[in-house]
């Protein structure tokens, strides 16, 4: 029978699997769902505090003798935790009881929108515009905004439908926790964290660039040079370290207060877009559009491939939902309107660029400064780049709340210390999670370079959305011990040629296949495994709001994020394999051992008698 429920007070958790006499009698068995057992209620304690047992306090870690215990059940242990699906239950309301205190419910729709552009319009659009106008699409770069912004407004779906029925501060992380299991949320959640932290670095990096050609003609004026250090470590950033600071700062002391602060600087950058557009419309030529299609549909492509990333960051908005007042209205409202907008907003601006300037003549560094000297109006440049200055600031400031939630819900978890979960009573806001995500962009931002910061973006926002995608068909057709064996069979045979076909059209693309009959097939692969899907009955249906169109948006969207994925170069696998490689090593020497003890407290006290009988033999 299929689940239909659309209650409308999200506070009450859906509750999926409720317990039967037969569940409840097995204790050892490895289960799809974490238990949770209540515990009394212990009195405040204070929030600036240190302790050993405040960063490691399950029973695996209290001594040696306990945690050689448990690294000899790492077998038993990691074939637990592999396959393991929190329910909503967990996330909603066992974990957040690791913060202590609770933050504070004070953004609404219009918070979210704001937020949304404040994240997304940085300094990208200024920056990648001119340089694939010139060398991949021409004039055709609208549609390559048009295409980005279609793959981003997919992603924004899934996350919304996710973030409606589970509004809690770790977005993807608990999302994925939920559908696809503890593992695949671990290994998303490190590399998307890392790639935020990463971009966190860059963008300060960016802003003292910015600061810097505006005052001098010269992007290092402001940097100190250090002659012994290695090429790419030797230019240190001072700036960018104290806009960090000062960035991270404000969004300690308050949500609501760093939202005011974005709305009203974000609604002043939006002004200065909107002059931007005018005036290019205004002395623009349509003479300019021609030809349209210089490099053909594979420019068009290739340059959607890069200009995608000015669309990335709405994921940190997402992770503000546990501080949302009605969920149910705001999340949809304010995430879906504020992409829709930037997808506008971005084909404005490029358009507006394509009419001032010929694409052949169009700045690849400093496209729209140029395009405004050419039209004899010099003073715009400095319009432009304190817009791209304010764009790059807000993406800190909405990035550091991002990056905070997704912290303190990945240590709820105690995949890393619980005490990075804590929330300050007064301010609302997780501090210590801040304090982490700020120590480690100001350590990169000082001795790192731009360019090699950007050898390790981008192959870790693409995956996350592609999985983002898969859990929600997940969610739709899949329900733990509610889906017959032979539909659940269908559907994984289903959703295998989806993602099969769409890396086989993505392999052909970047082997440059101009055959037609590949693509063809894959495509005719794509459509067939999609319409199987369609003629699954659905397990499980949206509370409030829902994707439309499943399962075809969410196949589109699998589709998609992978060809992006395939325009990467190697490097961009390289490093996700790397640092996938780095995180499981953590894991199985940490993170499988504290979330198999929070997932089963049952087993708690054998643990460390075990340490104990091993710590002091029998003489």
């Amino acid at each position: 029978m299929p689940i239909s429920e659309y209650p409308q007070d999200l506070t009450t958790p859906l509750i999926l699997n409720p317990p039967n006499k037969a569940t409840q009698t097995q204790s050892n068995s490895t289960t799809t769902t974490m238990d949770y057992s209540p515990k009394t209620q212990q009195p405040q304690k204070r929030y600036w505090r240190f302790s050993k047992q405040d960063f490691f306090p399950e029973p695996s870690f209290q001594n040696f003798s306990t945690y050689k215990t448990a690294l000899s059940q790492t077998p038993t242990r990691l074939k637990n935790r592999l396959f393991c699906r929190s329910t909503e239950t967990t996330e909603l309301v066992e974990l957040k009881k690791q913060s202590e205190n609770e933050m504070k419910q004070c953004l609404t729709w219009w918070d979210l929108l704001w937020l949304g552009f404040g994240s997304v319009v940085g300094s990208g659009i200024f920056s990648i515009t001119g340089q694939e106008t010139r060398l991949n699409a021409g004039p055709a770069i609208i549609l390559s905004y048009a295409i980005s912004g279609l793959s981003a407004l997919l992603s924004v779906f899934c996350y919304t439908e996710f973030a409606v029925d589970i509004p809690i501060a770790g977005g993807s992380f608990s999302f994925l926790r939920v559908e696809l299991g503890d593992f695949v949320a671990y290994i998303a959640a490190g590399n998307i964290l890392l790639e935020a932290i990463v971009g966190a670095a860059g963008l300060g990096r960016s802003w003292t660039s910015y600061f810097s050609s505006i005052i001098k003609s010269d992007a290092d004026f402001l940097r100190i040079k250090i002659d012994s250090f290695a090429d790419g470590f030797n230019l240190l950033d001072p700036l960018a370290v104290v806009i960090l600071v000062i960035a991270n700062g404000i969004a300690m002391t308050g949500t609501k207060r760093t939202s005011i602060l974005n709305t009203v600087s974000s609604i002043v950058s939006a002004g200065v877009i909107l002059f931007i557009v005018i005036v290019g419309f205004v002395h623009g030529k349509s003479s300019n559009l021609v030809p349209f299609f210089p490099f053909g549909a594979g420019g068009v492509f290739r340059a959607a491939a890069v200009v995608y990333w000015s669309y990335t960051g709405f994921d940190m908005v997402a992770n503000m939902a546990e501080e949302t007042k009605r969920p149910s209205r705001d999340i949809p409202l304010g995430l879906v309107s504020s992409m829709s907008v930037i997808t506008v907003v971005y084909c404005l601006m490029a358009l507006a660029l394509t009419m001032m300037v010929k694409y052949t003549e169009v700045d690849v560094n400093a496209a729209y400064s140029v395009a405004f000297e050419g039209i004899g109006m010099n003073w715009a440049k400095y319009l432009v780049g304190i817009c791209a200055l304010k764009g790059m600031t807000t993406s800190m400031l909405v990035g550091s709340m991002g990056q905070s939630r997704y912290t303190t819900q990945i240590a709820r978890a105690h995949m890393i210390p619980p005490w990075f979960a804590l929330v300050h009573p007064k301010t609302g806001t997780p501090i210590y999670a801040t304090l982490l995500t700020t120590i480690t962009s100001c350590i990169l931002a000082l001795f790192t370079s731009l360019d090699v910061l950007s050898s390790v973006f981008s192959f870790s926002t693409l995956s996350i959305f592609m999985l983002m995608a898969v859990a929600l068909l997940v969610r739709r057709y899949y329900v733990t011990d509610v889906t017959p064996k032979y539909d659940l069979a269908k559907f994984l045979l289903c959703l295998s040629i989806v993602i099969g076909s769409s890396i086989g059209a993505t392999v052909l693309w970047s082997m440059d296949e101009k055959s037609w009959v590949g693509y063809t097939v894959t495509g005719s692969f794509w459509l067939l495994g999609t319409l199987g899907m369609a003629l699954l009955p659905k397990q499980r249906f949206p509370k409030v709001w829902g994707v439309p169109l499943v399962p075809w948006l969410p196949s589109l969207s699998i589709g998609m994020n992978i060809f992006l994925i395939g325009s990467l170069g190697k490097a961009a696998f390289y490093r996700f394999i790397l640092c996938s490689a780095v995180m499981f090593i953590y894991y199985v020497l940490v993170g499988v051992h504290a979330t198999y003890d929070m997932a089963h407290p049952d087993q708690q006290e054998s643990v460390i008698e075990e340490g104990k009988e091993s710590s002091n033999p029998v003489l």
